[in-house]
């Protein structure tokens, strides 16, 4: 069994009065209400965090995508950099880059490719599809967030994979006519890839690819359903049998003192995910 630790790094200091007047917590918040002075506590403080679960000998640190009240770690290329850099032992999921808003999916497989050597092979990658925060955010169009997402995965992987010299891709949403990048991952052929997902469909491009496969927040049935789909995804593309180990699932959970305050403080994610 492998111990995990994940902080999202979380601005808790706006004033709730203000966060009711506000039409979306998550994306339309003004940043006014950020202090970066207490922003630079909070990192040195989560930072610090993740330094001593290298210390005390887990086996995993996981930073997430999210940029907003929730977590200030939305530049998560740039926090994994630090990581890599600065531990030692511990493994290093980065769950991880909005792969279908980035305009160069070339550029995410140097920044994987450096922070793996740089941590000597402790690397792990993650891939987000993006939500409607981020999909405003960036300006981008979700029509078409699918097929950018798989098309910039599979161009990721093939960068991370080929050592033969330059190879060009002309793709339906990417074309880049010179691609040799350095320096090449540490792991071969590339970090294990991970994928957060929320439905069977997307549990099956999961599995066909051979990649971990993320829930989401889905209940039990339809986590049945994904892991259903995963699998046999994998058994059709003739890949090897694997373990609950492939397969994470994300959660909301609050424990209070009582059932009665657990069910009052923990209706407050409630709140928190419908606005």
């Amino acid at each position: 069994m492998d111990v995990w630790y994940q902080c999202e790094n979380p601005y808790p200091f706006v004033p709730q009065d203000i966060l009711d007047r506000v039409d979306s917590v998550r994306a339309s918040l003004p940043n006014k209400y950020c202090d970066p002075k207490i922003a630079a506590d909070l990192f040195e403080e989560v930072l610090d965090e993740f330094m001593l679960c290298d210390d005390q000998g887990l086996n995993v640190v996981a930073i997430e995508h999210h940029a907003g009240i929730n977590s200030l770690f939305g530049a998560n290329p740039l926090i994994l950099g630090i990581l890599a850099r600065q531990m030692r032992n511990v493994r290093i999921l980065s769950m991880g880059t909005l792969v279908s808003l980035r305009q160069d999916p070339v550029r995410v497989a140097e920044e994987y490719a450096t922070a793996d050597v740089i941590c000597r092979g402790r690397l792990e990658i993650g891939f987000v599809k993006s939500g409607g925060t981020e999909m405003a955010s960036n300006n981008a169009n979700p029509v078409n967030n699918v097929e950018r997402y798989w098309e910039a995965i599979d161009l990721i992987r093939k960068a991370l994979t080929h050592q033969d010299g330059p190879f060009s891709w002309e793709g339906k949403h990417f074309t880049h006519r010179h691609v040799n990048i350095w320096p090449r991952p540490w792991q071969q052929p590339h970090p294990r890839l991970w994928a957060a997902t929320g439905d069977p469909d997307t549990a099956t491009e999961v599995g066909r690819r051979g990649m971990v496969n993320v829930l989401v927040l889905r209940g039990a049935d339809g986590t049945k359903r994904a892991w259903g789909a995963y699998r046999q995804a994998r058994a059709e593309a003739r890949l090897p049998e694997v373990g609950t180990d492939h397969f994470a699932y994300a959660a909301f959970v609050y424990v209070g003192d009582t059932h009665e305050e657990g069910v009052r403080v923990g209706s407050k994610l409630l709140w928190f995910l419908n606005t």
